[in-house]
Protein backbone atom coordinates (compact mmCIF):
# COMPACT_ATOMS: atom_id res chain seq x y z
CA UNK A 1 0.00 0.00 0.00
CA UNK A 2 2.04 2.92 -1.64
CA UNK A 3 3.76 5.35 1.30
CA UNK A 4 1.01 4.03 3.71
CA UNK A 5 4.14 0.98 4.92
CA UNK A 6 7.47 2.50 6.58
CA UNK A 7 8.63 3.17 10.15
CA UNK A 8 7.33 5.40 12.59
CA UNK A 9 8.45 8.63 13.39
CA UNK A 10 11.17 7.51 15.88
CA UNK A 11 12.31 4.72 13.15
CA UNK A 12 12.09 2.21 15.77
CA UNK A 13 9.12 0.28 15.07
CA UNK A 14 7.83 -0.48 11.48
CA UNK A 15 4.21 0.06 11.00
CA UNK A 16 2.13 -0.72 7.90
CA UNK A 17 -1.00 0.24 6.87
CA UNK A 18 -3.24 -3.37 5.60
CA UNK A 19 -7.03 -4.38 4.91
CA UNK A 20 -8.72 -5.81 8.17
CA UNK A 21 -8.49 -9.24 8.44
CA UNK A 22 -11.01 -11.04 10.97
CA UNK A 23 -8.31 -11.87 13.91
CA UNK A 24 -8.48 -8.29 14.44
CA UNK A 25 -11.80 -8.11 15.68
CA UNK A 26 -10.55 -8.25 19.41
CA UNK A 27 -7.76 -5.73 19.04
CA UNK A 28 -9.63 -3.69 16.78
CA UNK A 29 -12.31 -3.37 19.20
CA UNK A 30 -10.21 -2.69 22.47
CA UNK A 31 -8.74 0.38 20.77
CA UNK A 32 -11.57 1.99 19.58
CA UNK A 33 -12.17 1.23 23.43
CA UNK A 34 -9.37 2.70 24.65
CA UNK A 35 -9.81 5.72 22.35
CA UNK A 36 -13.26 6.72 23.44
CA UNK A 37 -14.88 5.52 20.20
CA UNK A 38 -17.38 3.24 21.35
CA UNK A 39 -20.44 4.59 22.63
CA UNK A 40 -23.44 2.36 24.04
CA UNK A 41 -25.63 3.09 20.77
CA UNK A 42 -22.93 1.74 18.13
CA UNK A 43 -22.26 -1.94 18.80
CA UNK A 44 -18.66 -2.02 17.25
CA UNK A 45 -18.75 -5.75 17.22
CA UNK A 46 -21.87 -5.52 14.50
CA UNK A 47 -20.54 -2.04 12.54
CA UNK A 48 -17.52 -4.33 11.80
CA UNK A 49 -19.77 -7.03 10.68
CA UNK A 50 -21.45 -4.51 8.80
CA UNK A 51 -18.48 -3.27 7.56
CA UNK A 52 -16.93 -6.55 6.24
CA UNK A 53 -19.89 -6.66 3.75
CA UNK A 54 -19.57 -3.54 2.00
CA UNK A 55 -16.11 -2.67 0.82
CA UNK A 56 -14.13 -4.69 3.12
CA UNK A 57 -10.80 -3.59 1.51
CA UNK A 58 -11.07 0.00 2.44
CA UNK A 59 -11.26 -1.43 6.13
CA UNK A 60 -7.59 -0.52 7.20
CA UNK A 61 -5.65 -1.34 10.16
CA UNK A 62 -2.13 -0.27 10.99
CA UNK A 63 0.13 -2.71 12.60
CA UNK A 64 3.15 -2.51 14.27
CA UNK A 65 6.23 -5.17 15.34
CA UNK A 66 6.69 -8.77 14.92
CA UNK A 67 3.61 -9.49 15.89
CA UNK A 68 1.29 -7.27 14.30
CA UNK A 69 0.06 -5.41 17.02
CA UNK A 70 -3.05 -3.45 15.49
CA UNK A 71 -1.95 0.64 16.66
CA UNK A 72 -4.19 2.38 13.91
CA UNK A 73 -7.29 2.38 12.62
CA UNK A 74 -9.95 3.64 9.45
CA UNK A 75 -12.97 2.58 8.33
CA UNK A 76 -13.59 3.96 4.68
CA UNK A 77 -16.41 4.12 2.60
CA UNK A 78 -17.58 5.36 -0.71
CA UNK A 79 -21.30 5.59 -1.72
CA UNK A 80 -20.77 6.96 -5.38
CA UNK A 81 -21.04 10.99 -4.24
CA UNK A 82 -19.03 11.22 -1.10
CA UNK A 83 -16.29 9.01 0.74
CA UNK A 84 -16.38 8.83 4.36
CA UNK A 85 -13.98 7.86 7.19
CA UNK A 86 -14.93 6.65 10.59
CA UNK A 87 -13.59 4.95 13.41
CA UNK A 88 -10.13 6.94 13.16
CA UNK A 89 -8.14 6.19 15.81
CA UNK A 90 -4.47 5.61 16.67
CA UNK A 91 -3.09 3.53 19.69
CA UNK A 92 -1.73 6.28 22.06
CA UNK A 93 1.57 4.59 22.44
CA UNK A 94 1.45 5.79 18.78
CA UNK A 95 0.31 9.59 18.98
CA UNK A 96 2.39 12.38 17.73
CA UNK A 97 4.34 10.85 15.40
CA UNK A 98 2.14 10.98 12.39
CA UNK A 99 -0.03 7.75 12.09
CA UNK A 100 -3.08 9.20 12.00
CA UNK A 101 -1.98 11.30 9.04
CA UNK A 102 -0.93 8.37 7.32
CA UNK A 103 -4.25 6.26 7.62
CA UNK A 104 -5.82 9.68 6.13
CA UNK A 105 -3.59 10.01 3.19
CA UNK A 106 -3.65 5.79 2.69
CA UNK A 107 -7.86 6.70 2.78
CA UNK A 108 -7.91 9.42 0.73
CA UNK A 109 -4.98 7.88 -1.92
CA UNK A 110 -7.73 4.88 -1.75
CA UNK A 111 -10.66 6.87 -2.70
CA UNK A 112 -9.01 9.04 -5.32
CA UNK A 113 -8.58 5.72 -6.86
CA UNK A 114 -12.18 4.89 -7.31
CA UNK A 115 -13.12 8.39 -8.52
CA UNK A 116 -14.45 10.16 -4.97
CA UNK A 117 -14.25 13.69 -5.47
CA UNK A 118 -14.82 14.79 -1.98
CA UNK A 119 -14.33 13.23 1.67
CA UNK A 120 -16.51 13.80 4.89
CA UNK A 121 -16.31 12.58 8.04
CA UNK A 122 -18.10 14.03 11.37
CA UNK A 123 -16.07 14.59 15.01
CA UNK A 124 -18.14 15.51 17.95
CA UNK A 125 -18.46 19.07 18.37
CA UNK A 126 -17.21 19.17 21.72
CA UNK A 127 -14.16 17.07 20.45
CA UNK A 128 -12.10 20.93 19.14
CA UNK A 129 -8.58 19.08 19.71
CA UNK A 130 -9.40 16.32 16.71
CA UNK A 131 -11.07 19.28 14.83
CA UNK A 132 -8.44 21.17 14.52
CA UNK A 133 -5.74 18.05 14.05
CA UNK A 134 -8.09 17.61 11.03
CA UNK A 135 -7.80 21.43 9.94
CA UNK A 136 -3.80 21.19 9.93
CA UNK A 137 -4.81 18.04 7.44
CA UNK A 138 -6.68 20.60 5.28
CA UNK A 139 -10.27 19.57 6.76
CA UNK A 140 -12.24 22.45 6.78
CA UNK A 141 -15.99 22.96 8.40
CA UNK A 142 -18.41 22.15 5.63
CA UNK A 143 -21.74 24.39 7.19
CA UNK A 144 -23.57 21.90 6.98
CA UNK A 145 -25.24 19.89 10.19
CA UNK A 146 -25.18 16.57 10.28
CA UNK A 147 -28.62 14.59 10.94
CA UNK A 148 -29.02 10.77 11.84
CA UNK A 149 -31.92 8.67 12.66
CA UNK A 150 -31.27 5.27 13.95
CA UNK A 151 -32.41 2.32 11.63
CA UNK A 152 -31.68 -0.74 13.37
CA UNK A 153 -31.26 -0.22 17.06
CA UNK A 154 -27.90 -1.08 18.24
CA UNK A 155 -26.71 -2.56 21.64
CA UNK A 156 -24.45 -5.02 22.69
CA UNK A 157 -24.68 -8.12 21.83
CA UNK A 158 -24.87 -11.03 24.34
CA UNK A 159 -21.10 -11.78 25.63
CA UNK A 160 -20.24 -8.23 24.86
CA UNK A 161 -20.25 -5.08 26.10
CA UNK A 162 -20.23 -2.55 23.86
CA UNK A 163 -20.79 0.15 26.55
CA UNK A 164 -17.49 -0.45 28.26
CA UNK A 165 -16.25 2.82 30.28
CA UNK A 166 -14.74 5.72 28.08
CA UNK A 167 -11.64 8.01 28.59
CA UNK A 168 -12.29 11.23 27.64
CA UNK A 169 -12.24 11.14 23.45
CA UNK A 170 -9.03 12.56 22.00
CA UNK A 171 -9.84 10.64 18.48
CA UNK A 172 -12.65 11.05 15.72
CA UNK A 173 -15.61 8.26 15.07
Amino acid sequence: MSEANRADAAGQTSVRIRSFDVADTEPVVALWRAAGLVVPWNDPYRDIERKLTVQPELFLVAVAGDDDAVVGTAMVGYEGHRGWVNYLAVDAAHRGGGLGARLMAEAERLLLERGCPKLNLQVRSTNTAVIEWYRRLGYELDGAVGLGKRLIPDGPRPGHDAAAPRPAADAAE
